[in-house]
């Protein structure tokens, strides 16, 4: 029952929950023609909107980002926009949770300034990027994009997925001046004299700075009266050559508009594309297993490599490595009982109070909606130590009445019984004392949540059932040796 709970994803699986901190953040992308004024303008007015919604404390704007991340150089782009919105805490303001707030404020968006991508995520005390991202590489690099396109297109319907995108977009709209060497070399012209001129024309030079009063100011110098969007312009610009003489563009060169390339992405020198997205209404982690369980039944085409990153590669590998160390201390535990009974068998009745154990924890993890995740899986090694004591309390004392010479059916009676009152307490003073961590709903309470359900759960779940398998699965192996002998 347990495996199919995991197996059905009923039980979500994260690296760490974000946890409700009331904060999220919001990016808008214009069509890539919108100019920074406009932008500024439109923003403006959403900023607005957002900021008269009873529940919103702040909004902080940041017009023609965002910059590719906290702390980040990074100059962003003028059809884009990001807020970071703040909402009242709950003792001012009966909130709603910020993830069902974050989906309707984008839904009334939509519907009053439409043409716009909205993308939404929540903030948490980790900073993060897109927790699921993969890398698509190969020889081709026109089936690698058409292959990121149709992984797109699948994730979109995937319950959960959010703001799929991918690295390499459609560029910003552009005029490629292509020269011709011979016409250049024949009028005195170089690509670098060449590539200074149209440089200064089409963005200035900021080279040239103003003091007044203690303040200084940038200075931009670029050209009165030429249009930077006019083809005719383009073609008519005038370069003065080191001789003196005023040359055209289009006596040297050809003008074509094109889309400029987003990016040029590489992996291991070959061709790459990136496709990101949010995870919103449901963990990364599940929503990761949905894109496994599609490309399990739908592989990708020969030649062409899928890499995991971001939260969904440090889940594999800190999972991969809470499994061995799962695996390592059920040996250990094995082998150190081992030495203390003087025997193979026994220790192995103990080990069957680790099982019922996982039952409680999955089930207390299901019951109270948290996710497994990194903390919960630390709660699970630590419950493996904790559960064998009830079972080693009924073995050792089955050990000693048999030594003393009752069968080993009275001596199960008898130890059952007496031991059951210190298996009680002690179980009971232990789920008690996890009962704090579990109901707390402070700042990153939720990464603590599920270590103590998952403690909890397993404790409870050990003393129903250890108390019946543990003696049964005694009764079985002595009687089997019994009949043996």
């Amino acid at each position: 029952m347990t495996l199919g709970v995991m197996k059905q994803g009923i039980i979500g699986k994260e690296l760490i929950s974000t946890g409700d901190q009331g904060k999220f953040r919001m990016a808008l992308e214009f069509d890539k023609s919108t100019s920074i004024q406009q932008n500024d303008l439109m923003a403006q007015k959403i900023e607005a909107y957002i900021i008269q919604q009873p529940e919103v404390a702040t909004v902080f704007s940041n017009i023609g980002g965002p910059s590719t991340g906290i702390g980040s150089l990074g100059v962003g782009s003028a059809n884009k926009t990001e807020f970071t919105i703040q909402l009242k805490s709950s003792e001012e303001f009966n909130n709603l949770p910020t993830e069902i707030f974050m989906k309707n404020l984008r839904e009334d968006l939509r519907s009053k300034f439409p043409g716009i991508n909205y993308s939404i995520a929540a903030l948490g005390l980790i900073p993060r990027s897109a927790p699921i991202e993969i890398t698509l590489s190969g020889n081709n690099l026109d089936l690698v994009m058409k292959t990121g396109d149709e992984l797109k297109s699948v994730i979109e319907k995937i319950p959960g997925a959010d703001n799929v995108r991918l690295s390499a977009e459609t560029g910003n709209p552009e005029y490629k001046v292509i020269p011709d060497k011979d016409k250049m070399q024949r009028l005195g012209l170089t690509t670098a004299y060449v590539g200074l001129y149209l440089r200064t024309a089409f963005t200035g030079n900021s080279d040239a700075t103003l003091t007044e009063n203690g303040t200084e100011y940038n200075v931009r110098i670029w050209l009165d009266d030429f249009s930077r969007q006019n083809f005719e312009d383009v073609q008519q610009l005038s370069i003065i050559n080191p001789m003196g003489i005023s040359i055209e563009v289009s006596q040297f060169a050809s003008v074509e508009q094109d889309n400029s390339p987003s990016l040029l992405e590489r992996k291991d020198r070959q061709p790459a594309v990136t496709l990101t997205a949010d995870a919103l209404g449901r963990p990364s982690g599940t929503v990761a297993d949905d894109v496994v369980t599609y490309l399990k039944e739908n592989p990708l085409p020969k030649g062409i490599q899928m890499t995991w990153g971001s939260d969904i590669k440090r889940q594999n590998d800190s999972f991969g490595a809470l499994g061995s160390v799962l695996l390592i201390s059920f040996l250990l535990i094995y082998l150190i009982m081992v030495a203390l009974y003087d025997s193979f068998v026994y220790p192995f009745v103990v080990l069957f109070s680790i099982p019922v154990a996982a039952i409680g924890a999955f089930f207390a993890l299901n019951l109270s909606l948290n996710n497994l995740s990194l903390f919960a899986l630390l709660g699970l090694i630590m419950l493996m130590g904790l559960v064998v004591k009830n079972a080693i309390l009924i073995v050792d004392f089955t050990n000693q009445l048999k030594a003393e010479g009752n069968h080993f059916k009275e001596a199960l009676i008898i130890a059952g019984k007496g031991r059951m009152r210190p298996i009680l307490m002690t179980t009971l003073s232990m789920v008690v004392g996890m009962l704090p961590i579990a109901m707390a709903t402070g700042t990153a309470a939720e990464w603590k949540n599920g270590l103590a359900w998952v403690i909890i759960g397993g404790l409870l779940s050990s003393l129903v059932l250890t108390v019946f398998l543990v003696p049964v699965v005694y009764y079985i192996v002595d009687r089997a040796k019994e009949k043996l002998a």
